[in-house]
């Protein structure tokens, strides 16, 4: 079960009538030479770490130490409860909230599983749950879910990269946004196909997106990327299912953001340089941190 690119895992699924999650579990059991319930089993486990994670950041009064993030995922269930009008669905702030949650708790130290990096690791976990809740799932298609996730990653980190100091942000939540949108494709039913072209469209709108993180948390703006990759993802998957296909190739997407990322001058990548890191609000916030923790040392 050998596939290096997007196209050549849908071709293999395609060709041996198997989901994309099934590629994938036969993929990790060959080249880790390990047990197929080994396998499936210990992906069980990063589904727990994600649930426990989204339940603390929706339950507790989760804060960071540095102050600049904790209790927005409180407030968006808030106002999903007692809104008048919804504008965005219930449906996609549920997925908002849990990436918020899971983020936060990321932020605040908390336990969590990086898809692909714990800068982005919201996005997985409140599309995947929210799905399960929209659609009933069973907790075999969710963990299935994150094998068709892990086969995406897989594909983007081969060719492209995952991480905001290579690539920018497109790289972190990009990827993520891509990896998420194809999981609940399949989780609603979708065929392989209809998962690359969720991926494709998902990527896309993330393209350019740099990493500037304020005072070089992983805090602001990334707790808000994670909310708003959710909804992308969440979107489209609807679009792919609905058989909207992108115009440019998934692997030719996935190309186009690593050499976007190759492009990006160093300030935009993770550096804490540029973009809103270098904005007078974002020094003042670097400065009010530090500070504070260097009296408290």
């Amino acid at each position: 079960m050998k596939f290096r690119t997007v196209a050549e895992l849908v071709e293999v699924a395609e060709t041996e009538k198997l989901k994309i999650s099934e590629v994938m579990i036969l993929h990790e059991a060959e080249v880790m030479n390990r047990p197929r319930e080994e396998i499936f089993a210990e992906m069980g486990r990063n589904l727990d770490v994600m649930e426990q994670a989204i339940q603390r950041g929706l339950t507790e009064d989760i804060r960071s130490h540095s102050g600049l993030t904790g209790g927005d995922a409180r407030k968006i269930q808030e106002y999903k409860k007692n809104a008048p009008v919804l504008l965005s669905g219930p449906t996609i702030l549920d997925a908002v909230s849990r990436a918020t949650a899971t983020s936060e708790v990321n932020a605040a130290m908390g336990t969590i599983v990086a898809t692909p990096t714990a800068g982005a690791c919201g996005i997985l976990p409140g599309t995947i749950f929210t799905a399960a809740e929209k659609l009933n799932s069973d907790r075999e298609t969710m963990i299935r879910a994150l094998f068709v996730a892990g086969a995406i990653g897989f594909t983007i980190a081969n060719n492209a990269c995952i991480s905001g100091a290579a690539g920018g942000c497109q790289a972190e939540v990009g990827s993520a946004t891509a990896m998420a949108a194809a999981a609940v494709v399949e989780m609603a039913g979708g065929t392989p196909s209809m998962s690359a072209e969720a991926v494709a469209i998902a990527l896309k709108n993330m393209l350019g997106l740099v990493c500037d993180p304020v005072a070089g948390l992983v805090e602001a703006p990334c707790v808000k990327r994670n909310a708003m990759g959710a909804a992308i993802a969440m979107v489209a998957a609807d679009m792919a299912m609905a058989g909207v296909k992108s115009v440019i190739p998934t692997d030719e997407v996935i190309e186009a953001m690593y050499k976007i990322g190759q492009s990006m001058p160093a300030a935009l990548k993770e550096t804490a340089l540029g973009g809103l890191a270098a904005t007078p609000t974002g020094r003042a916030l670097e400065r009010q941190i530090f500070g504070s923790i260097a009296k408290k040392k």
